[in-house]
């Protein structure tokens, strides 16, 4: 099964679901990654602090898909913040990557206290200008930092990929994505180490659907025009996972997994968290 796509605002496209590769390393991370190309996924998410780009880079190699294809996003660790070391950050991934261009770069986080993150949105300008990268977005940005970068360079990424599943489900922020024409990303869209696949609302809803609970959620995803990233080490998990556009959710299905809202599972507020 290979996912629908939507279009971004810089002209490229995106699926509607993507291959969330966090833990994915080594040989066997590269295995995975293949086996999910196999099983339709065309977008793969990775980020230099994953440590896994290496893995991603093989996978390609090895698969039989067009490289033209696939959609390989990664990030920039907050260490690499700044106009000089975002560009020098960009060569060691893609390196790594081993690709000619890099179809989705993302700031991995703003750290605020740092300060330097529209230095470095300007060096992500100038990759995209160059043909380096396709699009360029950011991860865990507030509508006010979303709102600098349109003030201070004239351009808002094309995506922001957030914390985002029915315990958070972003409302405000996501309002404010579809205004500027930034696509919302899901990280942790199944609300990891949480009890959310145990609560018995979504039970209901998948049992009447004939669906698992993960599809549930991740369809909800789909109804809210946000793209999941699942991630799975288990062959038939990522499977499940994917299949998820042969069921839809009527409106009051979708407020009522909303209504489960109870705030953020990990505490990282990007006002105060910050990864270097």
């Amino acid at each position: 099964m290979i996912a629908p796509e939507y279009h971004l605002r810089d002209g490229n496209q995106i699926p509607a679901i993507g291959l969330g590769t966090y833990g994915l390393d080594g040989e066997a991370g590269t295995d995975a990654i293949l086996s999910a190309i196999d099983d339709g996924y065309r977008l793969l998410d990775t980020a230099y602090n994953y440590g896994n780009e290496g893995a991603v880079g093989d996978a390609l190699r090895r698969t039989d898909v067009d490289r033209s294809d696939l959609i390989v996003a990664t990030k920039l660790p907050g260490k690499h913040h700044g106009y000089d070391e975002a560009l020098a950050s960009f060569e060691e991934s893609r390196a790594r990557l081993g690709v000619d261009w890099i179809d989705l770069y993302l700031i991995h986080w703003p750290n605020p206290s740092v300060d330097r993150y529209v230095e470095t949105w300007r060096a992500m300008i100038s990759l995209r200008e160059k043909g380096h990268v396709r699009s360029i977005g950011v991860s865990n940005f507030t509508e006010p930092m979303l709102t600098r970068l349109r003030e201070e360079t004239g351009l808002m990424p094309v995506v922001n990929q957030v914390e985002l599943h029915p315990y958070f489900p972003q409302t405000e922020l996501r309002a404010f994505h579809e205004e500027h024409g930034i696509r919302t990303e899901s990280w942790s869209p199944l609300g990891r180490k949480s009890d959310l696949l145990q609560e018995p609302l979504l039970g209901g809803i998948a049992a009447a659907k004939g669906v698992t609970v993960s599809q549930l959620v991740l369809r909800w995803h789909v109804e809210l025009g946000s793209i999941p990233i699942p991630k799975s080490s288990q062959a038939a998990r990522r499977a499940e996972n994917l299949d998820v556009f042969g069921f839809s959710l009527e409106p009051e299905e979708v407020e009522r997994i909303s209504s489960l809202e109870r705030g953020r599972i990990w505490g990282a507020d990007p006002n105060t968290h910050e990864e270097m």
